[in-house]
């Protein structure tokens, strides 16, 4: 008898081992998919915040302009500041054959001229005289520079010819070339080129987009949620309710897309491809979320909260945004950071009313037209342009760093303010 409970026993430790095994195996699988993705998509992101530049110098020229220091913007900006660029760039490389002349000038970025443009309306006092610049290398220049696309394969596959690599090469060792911080990635919209697109308008748009989902959706849930939690009677109406919004937050996000695309577009008729529309969409998801949240938070507040208040002659609208509300609102404030930044990755509900366009201007309200981070990823994603494989990871990289931020804001609320009775 004995000897079979010993048995018995050494079986049950065996399978609690075997069980504690799988458990650690299954755990440590997942961390380490999910570690090698973060390293994916950091490793081939990172670059993208630096871009290649060539220093050069340019005689800013006012006769071949045609203007003076006393010229006006619009003057200015009708000046042929891409040939006076060309012109500075051929008398700097008088070796160059002609023929060569257009691959030279692929070297650099298309917005020279627009640079050299912006400078002298800044400060005309530069016209007449010689400047040192750094001037953006292309895109293929600058995943050349980045190894991203290779210089050992044939000439007809590579991104620049063995006359351009030649050019590069004298460029470098002439100290010429130079890795500067990539600001644009974070100031402009998206372009045609590569390594002028960025993620400034797809940032505001995401901005305007959530501000327009906290305005609609944390009122409407913190109501709905006092309202369910102390005023609603217990039937079978407010069960119903409460089935429904439970089951609201999980329905997949393209749904509520749908429903913006026919109620909210072609029923209203409100713009399409404007944060306004997208926030309106976004809080219907995120509205669930929030009201679950309330409703968990009312509840932990203790009874005698509501009794002694209720004791001293308050009314129960009193007890209620004076007592109980301020109680539950650290959880409350949680839970609408955590809806805020599931709002913040969604892209499906977006693609469904329109916000995918090109967007070159970074909008400056709610009603005009925007994208969002999500949605810019995807647009970077999809474009055959081998320099927007890093760009696409870089956005990728944003995302999680604002949600990574925003979880964290809510652990420290939560920490913060969290009353234990």
């Amino acid at each position: 008898m004995a000897g079979s409970n010993s048995s018995f026993l050494k079986g049950r430790y065996s399978a609690e081992k075997r069980f504690k095994f799988y458990g650690v195996f299954a755990v440590s699988l997942a961390l380490g998919a999910v570690i090698f993705l973060l390293f994916t998509i950091f490793s081939t992101g990172y670059s993208a915040f630096w871009r290649t530049e060539f220093q050069v110098e340019i005689q800013f020229n006012g006769d071949y302009l045609g203007i003076t220091q006393e010229s006006s913007d619009q003057e200015v900006r009708e000046a042929n500041f891409l040939g006076l660029f060309r012109k500075n760039i051929v008398e700097q490389n008088k070796d160059v054959p002609r023929r060569e002349l257009r691959k030279l000038f692929a070297m650099f970025s298309e917005s020279a001229a627009d640079d050299l443009r912006e400078m002298v309306i800044k400060n005309r006092t530069i016209l007449g005289t010689t400047q040192k610049l750094k001037v953006l290398a292309s895109s293929s220049v600058d995943m050349i520079v980045k190894g991203q696309a290779p210089r050992e394969i044939e000439e007809k596959r590579r991104v620049l010819n063995d006359f351009q690599l030649g050019l590069l090469d004298r460029w470098t060792a002439e100290g010429r070339r130079f890795s500067s911080f990539n600001h644009r990635f974070f100031t402009n919209g998206d372009s045609r080129s590569p390594e002028l697109a960025g993620l400034g308008g797809a940032i505001v748009g995401s901005f305007w987009t959530l501000m327009v989902c906290l305005i609609i959706s944390f009122p409407m849930g913190v109501a709905a949620a006092i309202y369910l939690e102390e005023y609603a009677p217990k039937n079978r109406l407010t069960e119903i309710i409460e089935v429904n919004i439970n089951n609201l937050a999980a329905v997949p996000s393209i749904i509520f897309g749908l429903l913006g695309l026919a109620v909210i577009l072609n029923f209203f008729g409100l713009p399409r491809s404007t944060p306004l529309v997208g926030g309106i969409v976004l809080s219907l998801m995120t509205l669930p979320t929030i009201i679950i949240a309330c409703r968990a938070s009312l509840k932990a507040v203790p009874p005698s909260i509501r009794e002694g208040a209720l004791a001293m002659g308050a009314s129960k609208m009193q007890t209620i945004l004076h007592h109980v509300l301020p109680l539950a609102m650290p959880g409350t404030l949680t839970g609408t950071i955590i809806g805020l930044a599931q709002a913040l990755g969604e892209t499906a509900p977006l693609l469904m009313i329109g916000m995918f366009a090109f967007v070159v201007d970074i909008p400056a309200g709610p009603l005009e037209s925007a994208t969002a981070l999500p949605v810019q990823v995807y647009l970077w994603a999809e474009s055959s342009e081998r320099g927007y494989v890093e760009l696409t990871s870089a956005g990728i990289m944003m995302i999680l760093i604002f949600m990574a931020l925003m979880n964290s804001f809510a652990i420290i609320l939560r920490k913060k303010f969290e009353r234990r009775w």
